[in-house]
């Protein structure tokens, strides 16, 4: 298929991940980088996003149908695009093409971040919404949406891959370690596992961190290293005897991408219990869960002191992961189909002059 696949495009963006598995399967894939249309004034660019109107918006969606005119794709691929306007997803489905917005954010949920003031809007206009919670799939079809498609965050086999043949302790600086972001009481929780149960626990992350902890006594903490990425945060994990994961509970989360990533890259999970999670890993034998700080503690009390136990279950994690399908290309795969039973109902395309 021809896709116009729009999307942040950062070297380190999963966005960028779910384009690369997009040509894995055979896929004519064009990208239009979001990035490319933030204001170069930093006051006007945060104006900008929350307002979600200006001329950067404007040229966006300019360049997309110009470049939906010319390539004719069969999909135009919005992956967290904030800044699509009803009326060019009306032109794009008046030529015959077929929309996708893919979401991992929470639109509908407790946290109200700014910036969705288009996206409200546009949301009868896709001609599919992806989304990896049960809670939203209600959401999107009480909001008028078309199609709903329930898919999982994945992780990037080209990125997210184990370490060398007989890697470990030795070969691991970290006990108790968390690479990401500081949403919900985080900093709170670490600082806890630190100061009061004794752990040698280290954070990455971006410099928003610093502040957080400050705020919870828990700065120490903090690696210098800051955001690790790619390559860096694959490491990161190799070299953790235990890697925490969170739900983020103020975007209503059943599971997170960060665990299928540990999994693909052969850690060890210990990350919070959930139905989703549940679901996807078999407790103490490919993964380990928590809830809460007295049984987090636990579990790192009796972990830490175990390299065959976290082994064991870490080879076990990684072999679901690569055979449960928890990639992006098996992921991809399962929206291209839902799209291909969407393309085969559509009209000839007259508007672009491209027949079906």
């Amino acid at each position: 298929m021809r896709i116009l696949y729009v999307a942040q495009l950062a070297p380190f963006d999963s966005a960028l991940f779910r384009a690369m598995a997009l040509r894995r399967e055979g896929h004519d894939v064009t990208t239009v980088n979001t990035l490319d249309y933030l204001n170069s004034n930093a006051l006007m660019q945060k104006l900008e996003f929350r307002a979600v109107m200006g001329p950067g918006i404007s040229r966006l969606n300019k360049d997309i149908l110009a470049m939906a005119k010319q390539l004719q794709p069969d999909i135009v691929w919005a992956d967290k695009v904030l800044g699509m306007r009803p009326q060019t997803l009306q032109t794009l489905r008046s030529w015959g093409i077929v929309t996708v917005s893919y979401m991992i954010d929470n639109f509908f949920g407790p946290r109200r971040d700014p910036g969705w003031r288009l996206y409200a809007k546009t949301i009868p206009d896709y001609d599919l919404h992806c989304t990896q919670r049960d809670v939203n799939m209600r959401d999107y079809m009480a909001a008028g949406a078309r199609n709903v498609i329930k898919i999982q965050t994945a992780y990037e086999p080209t990125v997210h891959f184990p370490p060398p043949a007989l890697w470990s302790d030795e070969d691991r600086n970290r006990d108790v370690s968390f690479i990401g972001t500081p949403y919900d009481q985080r900093p709170t929780f670490l600082t806890q596992l630190w100061r009061e149960c004794g752990f040698a626990v280290q954070v990455n992350g971006s410099v928003i961190w610093k502040p957080a902890l400050a705020a919870v006594g828990g700065q120490q903490i903090y690696n210098g290293s800051g955001e690790l990425r790619n390559a860096d945060y694959r490491e990161g994990i190799w070299r953790s005897r235990i890697n925490l994961s969170f739900l983020t509970h103020s975007n209503q989360d059943e599971f997170v991408h960060k665990s299928f990533e540990i999994a693909a890259c052969g850690g060890f999970l210990l990350a919070e219990r959930s139905a989703g999670h549940k679901l996807r890993f078999e407790e103490d034998v490919e993964a380990v869960f928590f809830e809460g700080l007295d049984e987090c503690a636990a579990k790192i009390r009796q972990y830490l002191k175990d390299e065959g136990g976290r082994a064991s279950i870490a080879a076990a994690g990684q072999r679901r992961a690569t055979t449960s399908g928890y990639d992006n290309d098996t992921q991809i795969r399962q929206i291209i189909e839902r799209v291909r039973t969407l393309i085969a109902s559509r009209p000839s395309r007259a508007g672009t002059g491209k027949a079906e």
